[in-house]
This record gives C-alpha cells, structure tokens and sequence, in this order.
C-alpha cells in the first residue's frame, strides 16, 4: 500500500507537516533553559566543594592598624594599652573588625564610658565565654555612636593578673 497525499495542502503535500517540523525548535530552547541557568550553579558548587581554602569565597582574615580597627567601632586606643596580636578584618558580604590589648584595670570603667557615653552600663553576668568578666553589647538602639562604621559592636573584658585586662573588641556589619 501507498500512501496518498489526498487531504493536504500546499505543494507537494507538505503543509501540515512543515508546521510541525518548525515548532521543534521551541521545545529544545524550553528544554535548554534549566540547564543554561543551572549551569553556573552546578560550576560553583563543584569549585567549592574542590577548594582547599577556609574561605573560598574570599574574605579571609587580614592583618591592618589597630587604630582602623578600633575606629571601625567608634574607639581608639585608651593610653597605657599595649595591643596584643594582630588587629583583623573579614569579610565577604558583611566586615568583620577585631582588635585586642591589655590597659591597666582601672582604667576600663573609665574608657568605656568615655568611648561609648550613650551606652548601658557593661554586664557581669551573661557574658561570653568562661573567662570574660565584663562585657558590653551595643547597636544603634543601644548606645553605639551614630557615624561609625559598624552596626553592632561587642566589647569583652578578661582581668588578669597584676592588676590587667584584656579588652577585645569585635565591630562589624550585619
């Protein structure tokens, strides 16, 4: 048996089936589009997942003046304090300030008061970490001057010895 070309239009017969050869491209282009945007995705995750870097991302600790760190927070270095390590800053999306020293223990009353006036009196209790004896947590809403760099700021103080404390203090963005 033969098949006829009665019942089609055009010429030679090839009408219908010239419309249904060109709609072809249209699937394979909706069929492609996951994978083009999913693409960059799955190169992404396959570099991270391969990276040997802490931060693949970037972002990474960096060594800079104790006086940019501290200033990032709205502080300076209180006289007599030795800064103890290296002052830091990360960041990827947010910035990350830390900067640590030892002052004479009396004095820290006095320069967190003079640093942040607006702020709540330091905490005894609810502090971080087994060691820190005073701290104080401060935002916009809670004391933090207006102007400076930082959204939040988290100050730590661990006395020491011979009348010493350690002051360390994180500014950073959120």
């Amino acid at each position: 048996m033969r098949r006829t070309s009665a019942g089609r239009t055009g010429a030679g017969g090839g009408g219908d089936a010239g419309r249904g050869r060109a709609r072809w491209w249209l699937v394979a282009g909706l069929a492609a589009l996951p994978a083009l945007v999913l693409l960059p995705v799955l190169v992404a995750a396959v570099g991270l997942a391969v990276s040997d870097s802490d931060y693949p991302l970037g972002g990474g600790p960096e060594q800079v003046p104790c006086s940019e760190a501290l200033g990032f927070g709205g502080a300076a270095l209180p006289e007599g304090a030795v800064p103890t390590g290296a002052c830091t800053r990360r960041g990827w999306q947010d910035i990350h300030y830390v900067a640590a020293f030892r002052m004479p223990r009396a004095g820290v009353p006095a320069w967190l008061t003079d640093t942040y006036p607006k702020a709540p009196a330091p905490e005894t209790r609810f502090c971080v970490g087994d060691a820190v004896d005073l701290c104080l947590d401060l935002d916009y809403t809670r004391g933090l001057p207006y102007g400076v760099g930082a959204d939040a700021v988290q100050v730590s103080v661990e006395y020491g010895d011979a009348g010493a404390a350690l002051v360390r203090v994180d500014a950073f963005t959120l």
